[in-house]
């Protein structure tokens, strides 16, 4: 098929990689020149791992086009996707200016050329229940008839950040909103060779599948806050929240996955879907009352391990210097939007600290926000040098296991503050650190550990 993607942020350069590497002739669009002449180029301007090789062989193969033009779009294309941000505002609800922008250019490119035929309009991007009828209007405002010209498809994203390549051309589910027929079986067609061990494609109304991607993303929101809370009474009753954690997670019922503690969620998805469905409950006379503690509570646990931190040094960590590792907000990808590493450290700052960070590919991701605030290292025990303490805030696979002699002979003191439990408690003791995690008993260095300076 002859697929468009307009708007080559996350989602859509996965999804227009993707589908080209399952045959398809895609072409996506950018109002940012210089951008589409880098990606025309075979750079890449986000880390995903396992984009970058579909990317290379499909442009290669000349299945991938990049380009400024919607209308070269609209006119090539059979399926159009939005893949559009939809930032969130101040009172939670989304933007949807970009998408509303966009849908109108189509429809006064569909209404001055009546060769143009048939084409579905899709929306990828995350939106608020209605969106689709919005985006229906707009186009019927323009002439043009709905079932005729144009069908609108809600097709929400289920992709995770560090492991989307897998999730999109392996996923659990596709959920496709349409009352057209036509419209839903092109997309069925479009989706069967991702399909092909059997998950479902799932039909809905556009209303309910709008919703399924608000409430899916909610929930798991939900099970990471109820574990923070749950951690943060086990330190107060003296539990280990691993424990309970395992315990829990062996009820079917419940479930593995999302149950691990830490410094709250982050990243482009969880906080502004959070927002917006309790603004969109709102705005229909209903206050969710579950999902407003929920980010209340994860507000709360970014800033704990701040807080953490000064209250171990009286109160005041003027004049000291931490090393953070991790940057951001989860491993596997550069970005840093909501990190809840962010957090830690412009509170670290405002008390007075300095930081050198080391993070394996947010580095730049982070200058662009944080600038020459903080020091940026070259590799993770370059970070420690003469540190009173480090700060785990991102859980990358090689923070796991670490040179713990190296790290002590590097550090002014053997401090460790980890916000995502990477080690346990006792060997941390063992090794001769003092270590301070979430929800879990505190390791203090026995008496005839190794010194700091690894004489003994």
């Amino acid at each position: 098929m002859n697929i468009g993607i307009i708007g080559t942020g996350y989602v859509g350069l996965v999804s227009g990689t993707c589908f080209a590497e399952m045959g398809n002739t895609v072409t996506c669009v950018d109002i940012d020149e210089g951008k589409v002449q880098k990606l025309r180029s075979g750079v890449l301007p986000i880390y995903e791992p396992g984009l970058e090789v579909f990317f290379e062989r499909n442009l290669r193969e000349e299945r991938l086009f990049f380009t400024t033009s919607l209308q070269e779009a609209v006119q090539s294309s059979d399926i159009l996707f939005l893949a559009l941000p939809t930032p969130p505002g101040e009172d939670g609800s989304a933007d949807l200016s970009y998408v509303k922008g966009v849908a109108d250019h189509i429809g006064r490119l569909l209404a001055a050329d009546p060769a143009i035929g048939y084409r579905i309009i899709v929306n990828k991007s995350t939106v608020p229940v209605g969106t689709a009828d919005a985006v229906r209007a707009i186009l019927e405002g323009h002439g043009l008839v709905a079932g005729e010209r144009f069908d609108v498809v809600s097709n929400p994203e289920f992709l995770r950040e560090g492991v989307a390549v897998d999730d999109f051309m392996k996923p659990e589910r596709v959920v496709i909103g349409t009352g057209s027929r036509r419209a839903a079986e092109i997309m069925t067609q479009l989706y069967e060779p991702f399909v092909r061990q059997g998950n479902p494609i799932l039909v809905v109304d556009e209303r309910s599948s709008e919703m399924i991607k608000y409430a899916a993303n909610s929930f798991l929101a939900t099970k990471i806050s109820f574990m923070n809370e749950v951690a943060n009474v086990c330190e107060r009753v003296g539990a280990n929240v691993d424990h309970v954690r395992r315990g829990i997670g062996l009820d079917s019922r419940i479930g593995k996955q999302f149950l691990y503690p830490g410094i709250g969620y982050g990243g482009s998805c969880f906080p502004k879907d959070v927002k917006a469905l309790v603004y969109t409950a709102r705005e229909h006379g209903y206050t969710f009352e579950i999902l407003e503690a929920v980010e209340a509570v994860n507000q709360r646990q970014r800033r704990l391990l701040a807080e953490r931190i000064i209250d171990h040094f009286g109160g005041s960590v003027e004049g000291r210097h931490f090393a953070v590792w991790g940057l951001a907000f989860k491993p596997n990808t550069d970005d840093v939007r909501e990190a809840p590493a962010h957090e830690v450290i412009r509170r670290l700052l405002d008390a007075g600290a300095s930081i050198t960070a080391f993070d394996p590919e947010a580095i730049d991701t982070t200058r662009a926000v944080l600038g020459d605030a903080i020091a940026y290292a070259a590799d993770s025990y370059s970070a420690l040098h003469r540190a009173d303490a480090l700060v785990i805030c991102t859980e990358w696979n090689e923070f796991r296991r670490p040179d713990f002699d190296k790290m002590r002979r590097l550090m002014a003191t053997p401090l460790v503050f980890d916000g995502r439990n990477l080690y346990d408690p006792g060997r941390m003791a063992e090794a001769g650190f003092e270590y301070y995690s979430i929800g879990r008993p505190i390791g203090r260095p026995h008496p005839a550990a190794p010194s700091p300076n690894g004489q003994g």
